[in-house]
Parts: structure tokens; C-alpha cells; sequence
């Protein structure tokens, strides 16, 4: 488990001769980050179930797992396929090149790696990355969950108050195709199921319809009111069109990628995401995420009877 008392971003460095990044390993520690190591795919692979990076280097040919096998196990996993992860590799063909976009990797670096290089590209990385959780915050604020899913009913991206509400419905976290019934048909905004649950509410799914790059969104809520969040957080609900803005950021795209989604400005992609922190009553995002964490520990001490630091 990791000691970071600081909040220092964490970095896992996965490399079968770790010693040769020895200069790398101390410039990231100088530059305020936490470095855990290692050594093959397999070893990072359980590194993950114990401890969630901000951010994966990867060698990309290694013994036994490759880097780019590794990075496929990544990001076939809901609980860690946001982790963006950068190739390192003395590799520079261009079918390597595209193996490793292919596989999931957001960026590459050709070894021997320039440390430099690698804290910019780190911090390029880590801040859309910190954009799409701000986003995911926001999203689990307004007290909806946001499924997408290809044609073929596949999961691609499940906002985490999405995950939970499966989960307690009985879907299982690593169930990755959903009923058929909830997305193959064409209206938009269709209430597709009604699951009721232990607790008295209901599950209500609702087909969004499609949101472009032929993904399909469902919205997810629960009927009863008291389940979900209180005081100036219930007067917070998300429009759709809002909600649908930052399911596509905190997928990391950009102001101007969704606006060519869903065919808006980026002006307008703005507006929406304005209006929206003007509805939690914050300006920034940083709050925003405050918010959200003291409504999920208040929400968590109620259901367990315990108290949570």
C-alpha cells in the first residue's frame, strides 16, 4: 500500500530493468512525485489491485507480459481503464507506434527516455486527467449515473455512482454487456426498466439514445429521493444535455471534441459546463470535488454507522 501523506500524484514505472531508469525514478521524486515500481506486466498488474496510480509508464517489450498485453488488461478493467498510460520503448516503427494507441496508451517515449521530456509530457497527462475526474465528480454530484455503450451493448465508460447502482441492483462490477431490452431501440429518452430494490427505491434506466461516435448513453437514477444527495446538493440535478457534456469530459475530451459530437460550439460547451458549477454554487472545480467527497462520506457514515476520516 502506498504512504503518501502529501497527496503527491503517483506514478507506477513498469520496466524489466528498472535500474536504467535510476535518473528518470529520482528527477520524478524531485518533481513532487510518488514512484512506485515494476519489474513485468504480471507484477504491475497485481501492483494495480492493491493501488490505484495517477498515471502508468510502461515499458512496451518485456519478458513474459509485454507492455502493450499489460496495457490491454488495463484498460479492459472498469476500475482501471481511466489510468492514462504512456509507452516508453525503444521502438519507433510505425506499427509500434500504433499498437500502442491502439492498445490504450494516451502517449509514447522513445528510450533512451529524456527525463525532461517525460515530467512534461507527465504533467500534460495528469492534467487532462484531472479535468475528466472533475467531471466525474460533478456527474455522481447531480446524483445520476451515466452508462456508454457501443452497438453491441459493450460498456466503454460507467461513471462510478453508475457502477454502484449496478452493483447494488445485482449487475455485477465486471459485467461489461448490459441487457439487451435497455439500449436496442431507437427513442431517445426512453425509460427502459424499473429495478426494485431492497431498500424500497427503484432503479430507473433511461435510453439517452445515441451521443455520438456510435456510443449509446444510459442514464441511471433511483427513484426514491432520500437516496439521493441532500441539502444544497439536491437542488443540483443536471439537464441531460448538461449531464451528456460531462460524460464526454471526463472521457478527456476536449471543449471543441464535444462540441463536434454533439455538434455545438465550444462556446456553448463552455456555457453548459458554467452553468453547472453555477448550480452547485461553487466557481471552480476543486470545489466542486469538495463537495462531492464530504456528500459521499456523510452519506457513507449514515449507511454504516461508523465514522469515516
Amino acid at each position: 500500500m502506498i504512504d503518501n501523506p502529501d497527496g503527491r500524484p503517483v506514478v507506477l514505472v513498469v520496466d524489466d530493468a528498472p535500474s536504467s531508469l535510476g535518473v528518470l525514478c529520482e528527477t520524478l521524486e524531485s518533481s513532487g512525485y510518488t514512484v512506485l515500481v515494476a519489474c513485468d506486466g504480471e507484477t504491475a498488474l497485481r501492483c494495480l489491485a492493491l493501488a490505484t496510480p495517477d498515471i502508468i509508464l510502461m515499458d512496451a517489450l518485456m519478458p513474459g507480459m509485454s507492455g502493450f498485453d499489460a496495457c490491454r488488461h488495463i484498460k479492459s478493467d472498469l476500475a482501471t481503464k481511466h489510468i492514462p498510460l504512456i509507452f516508453m520503448t525503444g521502438l519507433s516503427d510505425t506499427s509500434h507506434v500504433l499498437e500502442g494507441f491502439a492498445c490504450g496508451g494516451v502517449d509514447y517515449v522513445v528510450k533512451p527516455v529524456c527525463a525532461p521530456e517525460v515530467l512534461a509530457r507527465l504533467h500534460t497527462h495528469l492534467g487532462n486527467a484531472r479535468v475528466a475526474r472533475f467531471a466525474l465528480d460533478a456527474i455522481d454530484v447531480s446524483g445520476l449515473g451515466v452508462v456508454m455503450l457501443d452497438q453491441q451493448g459493450v460498456i466503454s465508460w460507467c461513471s462510478p455512482c453508475a457502477r454502484q447502482l449496478l452493483m447494488q441492483s445485482g449487475i455485477r462490477q465486471d459485467a461489461l454487456i448490459l441487457p439487451r431490452f435497455w439500449w436496442d431501440g431507437d427513442s431517445n429518452m426512453e425509460l427502459v426498466a424499473s429495478i426494485a430494490e431492497p431498500a424500497g427505491a427503484s432503479l430507473l434506466v433511461r435510453n439517452m439514445g445515441s451521443a455520438g461516435m456510435d456510443e449509446i448513453m444510459l442514464q441511471l437514477e433511483l427513484s426514491s429521493n432520500r437516496m439521493l444527495p441532500t441539502g444544497r446538493l439536491a437542488s443540483a440535478a443536471l439537464t441531460l444535455r448538461e449531464t451528456e457534456v460531462l460524460s464526454w469530459l471526463a472521457k478527456g475530451k476536449t471543449n471543441r471534441d464535444i462540441g463536434d459530437i454533439l455538434q455545438l460550439s465550444p462556446r456553448t460547451v463552455s456555457k453548459h459546463l458554467e452553468h453547472i458549477f453555477e448550480k452547485l454554487g461553487v466557481e471552480t472545480c476543486s470545489a466542486a470535488v469538495a463537495m462531492a467527497s464530504a456528500q459521499e462520506n456523510a452519506d457513507a457514515r449514515r449507511t454504516s454507522g461508523k465514522w469515516l476520516p
